[in-house]
């Protein structure tokens, strides 16, 4: 917090008579533990500073208060001895710590999430869902020698001369078997995925044989075990089918189904909740007047929480206001995150990291080197993880895929969802200032290596690029200019 610069004037000054005029930036780097004020000067009007020439430096002492790693400044004007033979101010040093590495930030927002427990979910509901062990089937599958086409069941010795001709012994279908063992010189018609009958060892496919009566006529020479399905072909009993961590597509549910079970052990669905700030922000619903906007972060991460294997609660709109925050925070209990949206800039409307202590959250970094995005903080509430990301659309989905969404993954137990895959550059891409970019650009995967175009708008306000965009470029900090064909990384949107 910053104290006002006009106490603490040495006794005997006016300060209705001097005009001071305090103007602080601060570059409040928390990992670091300290803050650096950029800009901070006091300005004479009437008359100068004990002959100071009009400025006077100023005295700034930081003590960190956000637990170790917010300053508190407090700021006093000194005396005119201290300023330069010229009677100005002598320059005050910007210290400025280096912004957070992506992949710092990333290990703390995933450091110490344990994954969630477990619950029992009917296999109707399990689409989506991850599983919590490894499955074991509970039957063999196919349980019996069964045909693969419509025709007949014969002895392959019986057939070695054709044509040649055969008793008609009876029929097999699917849930009606044939009751007796096949003989020599007989053939039982039989239909796909019906069970191969006691002796039988080849199926003649029916375009094959010809029925005459009683009798039918092998036409076609046939191979011994032609056109069977082998008992356990595809899973033994106690064969592990599905492994744990995996989400469960239509594919794995009919495999569940198919090795035995009908309930399954899923990891519970971590509650996300979404918190949008600012006075300027409208529901969809709502026609902005002058000076709003639609609040539209709230809705795009809810889809892509959902998409990532979480439950979405939108708490609503929050204003510039310590007590309205300070009860939409109270409606995130339970939550196992809390992402926020705007305000996570230095400001005097940027509440919300206030408010989040204020409410008992312990805040760990703020400001990553990334673009879009750099103005993300993160911290803990009462075992809840806080993400507070940045007022802009693209900046918010931008960052909410590369934190919010592999923090669901390990909360479900799920592997990594943040690995890349190299592609060739389209075209060529201008030199990387200090911070990871995150490019929106267009992937062709048709061809090999696949080849992406990044997007000429990079905006980070612009939402119709970001829905052009089906991937992003991962440009590392100093990167030099890339030339066309030259390879980068790319990751895939899932949202």
């Amino acid at each position: 917090m910053v104290q006002n610069p006009t106490r603490g004037l040495p006794s005997g000054r006016d300060p209705s008579a001097e005009r001071v005029y305090c103007t602080l930036r601060f570059f409040a780097f928390f990992n670091a533990g300290y803050a650096s004020c950029a800009q901070g000067w006091v300005e004479g009007a009437s008359r100068p500073l004990s002959g100071s020439g009009g400025l006077a430096p100023l005295k700034l002492s930081c003590r960190p208060c956000w637990h170790r790693r917010v300053p508190t400044c407090t700021i006093a004007a000194m005396t005119s001895s201290n300023t330069t033979p010229s009677g100005e101010a002598p320059p005050i040093a910007a210290h400025k710590s280096p912004l957070m590495p992506v992949a710092e930030a990333l290990s703390r927002v995933l450091d110490g999430a344990a994954r969630l427990q477990p619950e029992q979910i009917p296999l109707l509901q399990a689409g989506g869902r991850t599983l919590a062990h490894d499955l074991a089937a509970a039957l063999t599958h196919p349980p019996f020698d069964a045909s693969s086409m419509d025709g007949y069941a014969v002895l392959a010795g019986d057939i070695a001369s054709i044509p040649c001709d055969l008793k008609l012994a009876g029929e097999s279908a699917a849930g009606w078997p044939y009751a007796g063992s096949l003989k020599r010189g007989e053939a039982v018609r039989i239909f796909t995925g019906a069970p191969l009958p006691d002796g039988a060892d080849t199926i003649v496919i029916q375009e094959d044989v010809s029925a005459i009566e009683n009798k039918v006529r092998i036409n076609a020479a046939t191979a011994k075990g032609a056109n069977i399905r082998p008992r356990a072909q595809d899973f033994h009993e106690g064969d592990t089918v599905l492994k744990a961590g995996r989400r469960l597509t239509a594919r794995h549910i009919l495999l569940a189904a198919s090795s035995g079970h009908a309930i399954l052990a899923c990891i519970r669905r971590p509650l996300v909740a979404i918190l949008a700030t600012g006075d300027e922000l409208v529901e969809p619903c709502d026609r902005p007047t002058a000076g709003q906007i639609v609040s539209s972060n709230s809705y795009g991460l809810a889809a892509m929480i959902e998409a990532a294997g979480g439950i979405a609660k939108i708490i609503g709109i929050a204003r510039d206001d310590p007590e309205d925050l300070a009860q939409k925070i109270a409606e995130s209990a339970g939550a196992h995150i809390l992402v926020t949206t705007g305000g996570a800039s230095v400001g005097d409307h940027d509440l919300v990291r206030p408010a989040l202590e204020a409410a008992g959250a312990t805040l760990d970094f703020y400001k990553i080197a990334m673009r879009p995005g750099k103005p993300m903080f993160f911290g803990k509430r009462d075992g809840m993880r806080i993400l507070g990301l940045p007022g802009n659309p693209v900046s918010a989905m931008i960052g909410a895929r590369v934190f919010l969404v592999p923090l669901i993954a390990k909360l479900l137990g799920r592997p990594d969802t943040l690995s890349s895959i190299a592609a060739q550059l389209a075209e060529p891409m201008a030199a990387n200032g200090p911070r990871d970019h995150y490019m929106r650009g267009r992937l062709d995967s048709s061809v090999h290596p696949p080849r992406v175009t990044p997007l000429p708008n990079q905006d980070s306000a612009l939402v119709a690029a970001l829905s052009d965009a089906d991937c992003l470029i991962v440009n590392p900090a100093h990167t030099p200019a890339l030339p066309a064909g030259a390879s980068v990384s790319v990751l895939n949107f899932d949202f």
